[in-house]
């Protein structure tokens, strides 16, 4: 299920832990895997936990505590909104409901065309910048408001009109 690139990045991983401690690499792989098949499908998760060597449920409770890993799939493009109090006071309720309003989704939602998630996040570590912003949980957008949320989505539905992006979790097709 997974490539040999995929497989090659999560044994990278894997040596950076003593040889009896692989298992160390857990949030890694799931990273890995994640961001080459758009989610965590059950069996992406059980071909994770046999390169580890662990038992699946002990890869399934990682994968189900971090709000970053998705066991559903998700749009090319999964915008996740801060919405701690920091970045609320910030703005960053009024960036939640502009991107509401301007994709026709709530959170946890999905755009009819597939391009767009939007998930609401907790602190970011970036207060200072708010609100913030991940794109695939990958790439940080700070100070986001209208125009430059407009300008966002309009970026990357042109890179999905390129066929350029992220997965969109129906198994790494584009």
């Amino acid at each position: 299920m997974l490539s040999a690139d995929a497989r090659a990045r999560i044994d990278r991983e894997i040596a950076k832990y003593p040889p009896d401690q692989k298992q160390s690499a857990v949030m890694s792989a799931l990273a890995i895997a994640q961001r080459e098949q758009g989610w965590l499908s059950d069996a992406t998760m059980d071909e994770v936990a046999g390169i580890l060597g662990m038992p699946p449920v002990a890869v399934y409770e990682v994968a189900t505590f971090y709000a970053m890993y998705d066991l559903k799939p998700t749009g090319r493009f999964k915008l996740t909104v801060c919405t701690n109090l920091p970045c609320a006071l910030s703005g960053g309720t009024a960036t939640a409901e502009h991107l509401k309003a301007r994709l026709g989704i709530d959170f946890n939602e999905t755009t009819q065309d597939g391009r767009f998630t939007l998930k609401e996040g907790e602190c970011m570590g970036a207060c200072g910048d708010a609100p913030v912003l991940l794109v695939n949980n990958h790439r940080m957008c700070s100070w986001m408001g209208g125009a430059k949320l407009d300008a966002l989505v309009d970026e990357l539905s042109a890179a999905a009109d390129r066929g350029e992006g992220a997965p969109r979790g129906d198994g790494g097709a584009k």
